[in-house]
């Protein structure tokens, strides 16, 4: 134990030693009278405002402040290091090069600050913030060839707004922006702050281009504050238009035509093709309903247009319906390139003419896919893809994709005789760019929804155990409220699985009824419903991501039938028994956001799946499994659970495909970019999954008020290659928390022993995946 202690202190010694020499270092290779500058402190000396409101204009002064000094971790300045060890390369490539100037970051002085420069922009952004009498001054401290500047601000009393005034005038373009004052931002008692300001003249620019104001702009309103109304630090704003405001933006805006152009190409633009605007006499010839499709060679049905158009004819001019419509253009999935533009054709009568003017995509392409994989159930293998698209199969918009693929997982280790299993299969999906109803659906979402139909067959053959024919159609719709919200219903969901070439060898090998159950023949129909929520697109510090899936097969059939298994009442249809159970999925995810290159997700997974009626057990494929690389990583694919079930009773021959009925799951990870396309990433992950029933083969498998006892957790960290058009990730994990072990001791801790090869074969699991798990 001693020597041990011994080692530790040592490694403690030898680190703070580097981190004072890495600390200390920088400084010797200044030149003469060269100082590093390590940053900035403004001091706010102020006893009329609030703490709250001291701290925030001091975090505000201080983001604005140039330059920024060199990056540091834990107080040292590791990239500055770099700098000064590498040296200066003779070309713009090589390793020094990389050291320096990638790696590295050039050293930042005290000579770099433009101390005066800074000083203006603290008493600007106090002026702008209402701090009309700000004054600041400056000192430099230094010590040791550092430097760092301290900026002194007295920012006096903050102003308040008394009054905000609109003024009126008989203008139409000044009675819509009276009818906009009852939402101003600009209030009495708040502060005066210039970006409120131009956050009042924004709402009323946009409140106004939903008015038909189309040509207006924010710029033509001017806020004017006078402090000189009242004595006691209050300032009065009045909003008016300015003076030299365009009379075009002054004009309420209708639409008068709306012409579609589908195959626009800027080359035969070049050629003379096209003419905008056109000549109204010769538009006759290809009206349809309110519009103009300008289709010669017929390569679309005008009607896909009239679903998306938001602008019909005499229509006023709004912005919502501006960018609505290209929205639900772009998602149609057909057009590469949308633009918009409106000509005046009625200066008169203040109308314009609205073009579209549109660039098909491909409408056909065949891609041909090679992927290579591996995963922690020691299964590497490969894939083949050969997939078409139409993008426009029967001319509306529709979307046809075909494919046919072939794949094979290899067994490179592990478990012995877990066998080769090799995939092939083809699918064909139809897309349609509507709701295909006999009843009418409205959406005045930017999404286009869709109705989609798929087709699919696929041969999985476990080689020398046996061979399963899947047959999958789908009947449903896709739609989006808008960019967050989806919802996923498929009507009909069908799923049959015909077993075939069952060998007496995998029915010794699975050992289990449960294990069995994989080749089963099943018949699976119903309804599915998913709704995801996600935010994670926005440029927030916080962000989540929610999925939750509804799962209903056999249960109108089941009641009508009065299926029973339990009463030796099962029902067939073509000989098959039908599943009928009800089941429900919820994945939750939240990301926290440090700084651009650290952030920190969790995801929490809950789970439930119920049989009854015609089903004693959920299907094998629907139940729900545990580890691998997207799950519990320091276990196996597969090989978790489920309860306190310890894998170790099971022969070694035997199949390890461990399902269940629910599930729980947690993980949470801290992410970093070290260089570039670099990650690196430390994880936790815990949970387990579980039976609704004794199982008599599986002991300790039944849900109870116990589960957390047998909650699994596992630990370890990762590296991440993230080149953009894939990730490549590599996570090494190992289990803290294992549920079979014997009850009290299932912690690990006193089992860890890296210096033993056979423990560290068992126990460090090494997961490489394309992607990140959540």
């Amino acid at each position: 134990m001693k020597s041990k202690f011994n080692i530790y202190y040592k490694y403690l010694f030898a680190s703070g030693f580097a981190a004072v020499s890495l600390s200390c270092s920088n400084t010797k290779y200044l030149k003469e009278g060269q100082m590093l500058y390590t940053g900035a402190e403004v001091k706010i000396e102020n006893d009329t405002i609030s703490k709250k409101e001291k701290n925030e204009l001091q975090t505000a002064l201080e983001e604005n402040l140039v330059p920024k000094p060199n990056s540091t971790i834990l107080g040292l300045r590791p990239k500055l290091y770099f700098y000064n060890i590498a040296k200066e390369p003779k070309k713009d490539k090589g390793f020094n090069y990389w050291l320096k100037y990638k790696v590295g970051e050039k050293p930042v002085l005290l000579g770099d600050v433009d101390r005066e420069f800074n000083k203006d922009i603290i008493q600007n952004y106090s002026e702008n913030k209402g701090y009309f009498n700000a004054k600041a001054t400056y000192d430099t401290v230094s010590k040791n060839k550092k430097a760092q500047v301290i900026y002194t601000v007295r920012p006096g009393a903050r102003y308040l707004i008394s009054n905000v005034k609109f003024q009126q005038d008989s203008t139409l373009v000044n009675r819509e922006i009276q009818a906009l004052t009852n939402k101003t931002i600009l209030k009495a008692g708040q502060p005066f702050d210039l970006d409120v300001i131009k956050s009042e003249r924004e709402r009323i620019d946009s409140g106004l281009k939903e008015r038909g104001f189309y040509y207006f702009s924010g710029d033509n309103i001017i806020v004017q504050a006078d402090s000189t109304v009242s004595k006691t630090h209050k300032v009065e704003l009045n909003v008016k238009l300015k003076e030299d405001t365009p009379d075009l933006a002054t004009e309420q805006f209708s639409i008068n035509n709306v012409i579609v152009f589908p195959s626009y190409n800027i080359q035969d633009v070049k050629k003379g093709k096209y003419s905008v605007p056109m000549n109204p006499d010769s538009l006759s010839k290809y009206a349809y309903e309110d519009i103009y499709v300008i289709d010669p060679q017929h390569k679309f049905k005008p009607k896909i247009f009239d679903r998306a158009l938001y602008f019909k004819k005499g229509d006023l001019y709004n912005r919502s319906n501006h960018n609505l419509t290209l929205n639900r253009l772009i998602s149609l999935g057909v057009f590469k390139f949308v633009k918009n533009e409106f000509v005046v054709s009625d200066s008169l009568n203040h109308k314009f003419d609205a073009y579209y003017l549109l660039t098909p995509r491909q409408i056909q392409s065949l891609r041909l896919e090679a992927l290579g994989r591996t995963n922690s159930a020691n299964y590497a293998g490969s894939e083949l893809n050969l997939n078409w698209t139409h993008r426009n199969f029967f001319k509306g918009a529709e979307q046809f994709k075909a494919a046919v693929y072939g794949a094979f997982d290899v067994q490179m280790g592990g478990q012995e005789n877990a066998k080769n299993i090799f995939r092939a299969g083809a699918n064909v999906q139809l897309s349609i760019p509507r709701i295909v109803a006999p009843f009418r659906f409205n959406s005045s979402s930017a999404f286009v929804p869709r109705t989609n139909i798929t087709l699919g067959y696929e041969l999985l053959n476990r080689t020398e155990f046996y061979k399963l024919n899947n047959f999958n159609a789908s009947f449903g719709y896709v739609w989006k409220e808008n960019a967050r919200k989806e919802h996923d219903l498929k009507v009909i969901d069908i799923t049959l699985v015909s077993p075939a070439n069952v060998t007496q060898a995998f029915i010794d090998q699975a050992k289990t009824p449960a294990a069995l159950r994989v080749v089963e023949e099943q018949l699976i129909f119903g309804p599915t419903y998913t709704y995801t929520y996600t935010n994670t697109m926005l440029p927030k510090t916080n962000t989540i991501y929610y999925k939750g899936t509804l799962d209903l097969a056999g249960n109108i059939t089941g009641l009508v039938t009065g299926a029973n298994v339990k009463k030796d009442k099962q029902k067939e249809i073509f000989g098959v028994p039908f599943s009928q159970y009800a089941k429900i999925e919820n994945d939750f995810r939240f990301y926290h956001k440090f700084t651009e290159k650290s952030s920190f997700a969790t995801r929490f997974i809950g789970g439930i799946a119920y049989p009854y009626g015609n089903s004693e057990f959920v299907p094998f494929s629907k139940q729900f499994f545990s580890g691998g690389s997207n799950s519990i990583r320091a276990f196996r694919a597969r090989t978790l659970g489920p309860g306190s079930f310890d894998p170790r009773t099971i022969p070694p021959d035997a199949l390890l495909d461990q399902s269940g009925d629910i599930k729980l799951e947690l993980n949470a990870e801290y992410r970093a970019n070290l260089y570039k396309f670099l990650n690196v990433a430390a994880f936790v992950d815990a949970g387990n999954i579980w039976l609704l029933h004794d199982d008599k083969d599986r002991p300790g498998a039944k849900f109870s008020k116990d589960f957390l006892s047998e909650v699994a957790v596992g630990a370890g960290v990762g590296l991440r290659l993230d080149f953009s058009i894939l990730v490549l990730r590599l996570d090494l994990a190992m289990p803290l928390r294992v549920p079979y072990y014997e009850k009290g001791n299932r912690w690990a801790f006193d089992r860890i022993n890296f210096g033993d090869p056979s423990w560290r074969k068992d126990n460090l699991v090494l997961n490489i995946a394309i992607g990140y798990p959540f």
